[in-house]
């Protein structure tokens, strides 16, 4: 029988010590946002569970959607834009929007002069791919891992410094 974890005070969770998983250039795009993983805390892998602060002028990701994870987030503190396919709305605390699947694909981003904070739950479904219809990046789940690549697949680098060198993506690494 495994023990309970007792509970915790969100603030005494670490902040994450990498902003962002994307690769350059776009990771430096995450300047300004700071992620307290609430559920890994608890060993929770079925979903994450994140409390994360926006600084003004910083957005939440890149504008993106899930081909099979949903999302789901909760506004608890300041003022959020919500930027969608589908237009954009202006969140107050206590105000909460969802994601499915295949849905409309969003971001949120701190216009305001405050910090916003929100907790942000999403699946973690097997295979996922995730799409950025403004930037040339695609996101592939694998195995619990992701792995970044342009349209036109040519994969970016782990380390983030560009894509790859192959024969086929050899123009696009210089």
């Amino acid at each position: 029988m495994a023990n309970q974890l007792p509970p915790l005070v969100s603030a005494d969770v670490p902040v994450n010590e990498r902003p962002s998983n994307y690769p350059e250039p776009f990771a430096s795009r995450m300047a300004g946002r700071f992620k307290r993983a609430l559920g890994a805390r608890f060993g929770l892998t079925a979903f994450g569970a994140n409390l994360t602060t926006l600084m003004p002028g910083a957005v939440s990701a890149l504008h993106h959607r899930h081909s099979r994870s949903d999302e789901f987030v909760y506004l608890l503190d300041g003022e959020l834009v919500l930027c969608s396919s589908s237009g954009e709305w202006t969140l107050k605390p206590g105000m909460c929007a969802g994601f499915p699947a295949q849905g409309a694909s969003h971001h949120l981003e701190n216009r305001s002069a405050a910090p916003a904070t929100f907790l942000e739950i999403g699946s973690r479904t097997a295979g996922d791919l995730v799409t950025y219809p403004a930037d040339d990046l695609v996101a592939r789940e694998s195995e619990g891992q992701w792995r970044f690549e342009t349209r036109d697949g040519c994969p970016l680098s782990s380390a983030g410094t560009g894509p790859e060198t192959s024969p086929r993506c050899e123009d696009r690494s210089r």
